[in-house]
């Protein structure tokens, strides 16, 4: 494949085709500016793709003659079920291109090597009560980070794989994992995702994170998308930056292209303009 698209048919169609294989995108967003829609948009679209064309060619159009849908479309939560995932996809798009997606998207739900050490009541996360026999084996369960990794060397070669989200692992920092961890984890997915050839979203909320700890994983990902709210006049706007994208960020530059304005409409998440240098 030349290339995975995003699902974002506008802005696929301006980077022709979508990103290339074996990248690491990390999503950064102001809350409800549109990294989230961001997301449940890219993934329904390629889980549709192969799962109802014809639904697909309505909201989405015609794939760039470079891009290819990836085989699988897997979504990674540390705090949600899947039951969780689909009803926030339907808070975006419409409802029919959820249910028609729905068989096509693998939901995994870290809840319990996440919330495994903390004073979080099972119940709240599994749906029962702790026994005796659960605290005994508790220290032969993989750490969340561990987990991650082991599904994403079974999962992620060729496909899409969303990751929601790293903030969640900033706030679960402990004894037991620190921000190193975190750090060198986006490091590692950007050198292990050229071998896996396919795509990964990875979405971090700007407004929990330090300066510092923003640029590193900046510096780990191939390329960030930043979504922002800009206030002019009567109402604000969302919009998206591209601040580095390897491979991509020349044909933005080439079409003087400084920013996107985005939309949330039944479709889910797509750019409405752009503006350009003058």
């Amino acid at each position: 494949m030349d290339c995975i698209p995003f699902g974002v048919s506008r802005f696929d169609r301006i980077v022709d085709g979508g990103a290339p294989p074996g990248t690491v995108v990390l999503l950064v967003g102001e809350p409800g500016a549109g990294a989230r829609e961001f997301m449940y948009t890219s993934a329904t679209m390629n889980a549709l793709a192969h799962g109802d064309e014809e639904l697909f060619e309505l909201h989405y159009g015609d794939l760039h003659e470079a891009a290819s849908p990836p085989p699988e479309v897997h979504y990674l939560s540390f705090t949600a079920d899947e039951s969780n995932v689909r009803r926030e996809m339907s808070y975006v798009l419409d409802d029919e291109l959820v249910e028609a997606a729905a068989d096509r998207i693998t939901v995994r739900d870290f809840s319990p090597e996440f919330f495994q050490l903390s004073p979080v009541p099972r119940e709240w996360y599994l749906g029962e009560t702790t026994t005796l026999r659960d605290l005994g084996g508790r220290e032969e369960r993989a750490d969340v980070l561990t987990a991650l990794g082991q599904y994403l060397n079974a999962n992620a070669a060729e496909n899409l794989v969303v990751i929601d989200s790293i903030t969640d692992l900033v706030s679960a920092i402990s004894d037991e994992m620190a921000w190193n961890d975190i750090a060198m984890l986006i490091r590692g997915l950007g050198k292990a995702a050229h071998r896996w050839n396919g795509l990964i979203l990875a979405y971090a909320s700007r407004e929990t994170l330090e300066p510092t700890e923003l640029g590193h994983l900046i510096d780990a990902a191939d390329g960030t998308l930043q979504f922002e709210w800009e206030s002019g006049g009567s109402k604000r706007a969302r919009t998206m930056v591209v601040q580095e994208f390897r491979g991509v960020l020349s044909q933005i530059e080439r079409e003087n292209i400084v920013r996107f304005e985005t939309e949330i409409h039944e479709g889910g998440f797509d750019v409405s303009d752009v503006r350009k240098i003058r």
